[in-house]
């Protein structure tokens, strides 16, 4: 179930030939039972003159701009701010280039009945969905995953997903101010600390389809962010600072 409370966060950085059609498909979807904030690093393609394009004509999708590439996981937590601020009682973390299928929104959304964070996974029941990856990043990915598991002990299959969907009272619940990762590290830091909160973690399975236009944004500093941040995270843990 989607409701009216539920805020969709999409963070873009060059998704000019991506945006539209996706906010699009969302509006259609799911009409009156949601909104969108894009919020945009100051991308030079344009994206953001595309997206206050179709605000003219849509209330319910709104825009915040940053003026340059300041990273995924200050993004992300700008719109928690803005979520929580507005009173809105979930969000959903979702990629800009098709990646994450819209269709499946309602899907994260109806799986918080009965839990705090609902994680679309790629790797549940030791099976594989994702599509058009090349094996290398495939293994790099599925690595990440059991790697973080192994270290924290978080029962997450896929801790690294980026389409989520999150509870107000789950983000009132973890120090938004102590989060400073990016990338892959982001999502596995957001999870820990609502885990280590005592709160439910869900997951579901998606099917994760790679981008075919653009480029994708993963870099080699966030592949080594998350190797060390997973122990980062068990120290604060350990040691009652997180």
């Amino acid at each position: 179930m989607v409701t009216e409370k539920t805020l969709v966060i999409i963070p873009t950085y060059n998704e000019a030939d991506n945006i539209r059609p996706l906010v699009e498909s969302i509006l259609e979807r799911y009409p009156q039972s949601l909104d969108l904030l894009v919020i945009d690093d100051g991308s030079p393609d344009g994206t953001a003159g595309i997206v206050r394009e179709i605000m003219r004509t849509e209330s319910r999708v709104t825009l915040l701009t940053r003026p340059a590439k300041l990273g995924l996981g200050t993004a992300y937590l700008m719109g928690f701010r803005y979520a929580l601020e507005k009173g809105y009682e979930r969000v959903i973390e979702m990629d800009a280039d098709f990646s994450h299928d819209p269709a499946a929104i309602a899907l994260l959304s109806g799986g918080l009945k009965n839990a705090d964070l609902v994680i679309g996974s790629r790797y549940m029941n030791n099976t594989v969905n994702v599509v058009n990856w090349p094996l290398s990043r495939l293994i790099l990915s599925k690595s990440a995953s059991i790697y973080t598991r192994w270290i924290t002990g978080m029962p997450v299959s896929d801790p690294t997903s980026g389409f989520k969907c999150i509870s107000a009272k789950a983000l009132r619940s973890i120090a938004l101010d102590r989060v400073h990762s990016q990338g892959y590290s982001f999502q596995i830091e957001i999870d820990f600390r609502i885990w280590k909160k005592g709160l439910v973690i869900h997951e579901v399975p998606i099917i994760f389809v790679d981008r075919s236009i653009g480029k994708s944004k993963m870099t080699r500093h966030n592949i080594v962010e998350a190797v060390w941040m997973v122990w980062w995270l068990k120290l604060l843990s350990i040691t009652g600072r997180l």
